[in-house]
């Protein structure tokens, strides 16, 4: 065992159900989960999976813990949110080191998710002082009018593998200063860090007597994954996945009138124009295609470069690519490890296969890679290709470090090319043109949610809403106003008169 997941709680068998705090540990009697490092292919660790009776008891904890949560003054939630963001600071380094053995980012990006969540606990602390309605004013005399937002009660959350703790802390601590409870459904591919998380936050937990507040249920998502987003008692669910997950989570959700934050795949691209400063360009791809091994939801797929300069741009950036280190994630100087599982690796290949089928040209890459010591790890080359827009495969996300190049005319035909994919999230131009930039700002512009001017598509800072358009599901997380998705609106009239008058003029009496 790493030294960092005793630090962490992590033993040989985890129990995978836990209402928050020390003493909450459900002894569940479900079926054994191993967690595989995708480093080197070897178990890390088992997890006794929660059972339906094991949910049951979460969530009624979770509606019991609520009652007396959802009455505490908002700035005093925000004071423990405070703390937990404290305690995340202590356990920055351990905990991002389990996410790169967990998920297999490099070490830098499983520290920096951590800090992620030490920046978004920072940001709800001053959010829970900021949870602002507005007053009206009336047309009927001696009446006052004002909207105001309460909490919904049970958020369910189910985060995804490429994002194991950043997503939890997104919604739980923006949530939780709302009043909210949670209850957390983390991908059955990264139990562990969702264990670690849970056993760092049982101080605070414990110390404001929170049983029930930020609840974990590790399961099978066609167990307790259905069970969550069938149940009533969960208004709220925030699901982050597959675009074809969150089909289903919209499906079953809205057929009880439930609500939801989807935040799903993404198609995200980079326009490169003809006056673009190369260099910056050059290395906003090379994070946003190869960082995560291609594994982010706003990882670069394509770049739609004028075709006056990508000759140029091509040639660097196979350069570029040929000086990543692909290895050990853990290991200094790691700029890519491995993708998530063998699975992973089988749509790559596939996907790389159907391009070349359709006519696309391989400029790099294009194998699965052998690293010596890490045989059973999951390695692959990052790969471009010259592709046409329109082919079936370009349409498509998939979840790799695949980057598709695309030649245009004109401005107006890249924005064209940008927008003419199903996927709305992420999106990126490289220009030192005022018209190009304001152009691709602009309502005839980008389509996505997030639309950059010289940086690249990955790497969102916690302030903005981040979420997407079309495919990608049209929920908005993290910073902005997406406080108010975690509450629902209450609009108030005060009669202060003595008098009953109606709106709209309308006459109503009897004698």
């Amino acid at each position: 065992m790493y030294d960092f997941l005793t630090k962490l709680g992590i033993q040989e068998i985890n129990y995978g159900a836990t209402l928050g705090n020390s003493g909450g540990w459900l002894k569940t009697r479900g079926k054994e989960l191993t967690s595989y490092s995708p480093i080197d292919g070897k178990p890390i660790a088992k997890v006794i999976q929660a059972t339906k009776d094991d949910y049951e008891i979460v969530i009624k904890e979770a509606q019991t813990a609520y009652r007396k949560w959802c009455v505490l003054p908002a700035p005093k939630r925000g004071q423990i949110v405070r703390e937990i963001g404290d305690i995340l600071r202590n356990y920055k380094e351990p905990l991002g080191e389990l996410v790169s053995l967990e998920m297999g980012k490099i070490k830098a990006e499983g520290m920096g998710e951590v800090q992620e969540m030490i920046d978004i606990a920072d940001f709800a602390v001053g959010q829970s002082r900021m949870l602002y309605g507005f007053t009206m004013h009336s047309e009927r005399p001696s009446h006052r009018m004002y909207d105001q937002y309460h909490p919904y009660g049970i958020v369910g959350i189910i985060s995804a593998f490429n994002f194991p703790v950043a997503v939890w802390s997104w919604n739980s601590l923006i949530a939780a200063v709302c009043g909210d409870v949670c209850v957390w459904k983390p991908s059955s591919k990264t139990p562990l860090t969702a264990i670690a998380v849970s056993h760092i936050i049982e101080p605070v937990i414990d110390k404001y007597d929170l049983k029930g507040v930020f609840s974990l249920v590790i399961g099978k998502g066609s167990e307790i994954g259905e069970a969550l987003i069938n149940d009533i008692r969960v208004p709220l669910i925030s699901a982050t996945g597959s675009t074809e997950m969150g089909i289903r989570i919209g499906e079953v959700v809205g057929k009880r009138l439930g609500r939801t934050i989807l935040e799903l795949g993404g198609n995200n691209a980079i326009i490169v124009a003809e006056d673009a400063d190369i260099d910056m360009a050059i290395r906003a791809t090379l994070f946003g295609a190869v960082g995560t091994a291609g594994q982010r939801c706003t990882s670069t797929r394509r770049i739609i470069i004028q075709k006056s300069v990508k000759e140029v741009f091509v040639s660097r950036l196979v350069k570029a690519y040929g000086q990543v280190k692909i290895g050990n994630p853990l290991e200094s100087g790691t700029l890519m490890g491995p993708l998530i599982d063998d699975k992973a690796v089988d749509l790559m290949m596939k996907a790389i296969k159907e391009a070349k089928k359709s006519g696309g040209k391989v400029l790099y890459g294009g194998n699965i890679k052998s690293i010596e010591g890490l045989e059973d790890g999951f390695y692959v080359e990052p790969t471009i290709i010259e592709v046409k827009n329109e082919f079936p495969i370009v349409q498509n996300e998939t979840f790799a470090p695949i980057l598709y190049i695309i030649e245009y005319d004109t401005i107006e035909d890249a924005i064209q090319k940008h927008n003419d994919v199903p996927q709305g999230l992420s999106s990126a131009i490289f220009t030192k043109s005022l018209y190009y930039e304001e152009l691709f700002l602009s309502h005839l512009g980008s389509d996505c949610g997030i639309a950059n001017c010289n940086i690249g598509t990955s790497g969102a800072e916690i302030g903005g809403a981040f979420g997407g358009e079309k495919e990608t599901g049209g929920g908005r997380e993290s910073g902005s106003d997406a406080w108010k998705a975690y509450m629902r609106r209450q609009t108030n009239t005060i009669n202060w008169g003595k008098e009953l008058p109606l709106a709209q003029g309308i006459k109503f009496d009897i004698d």
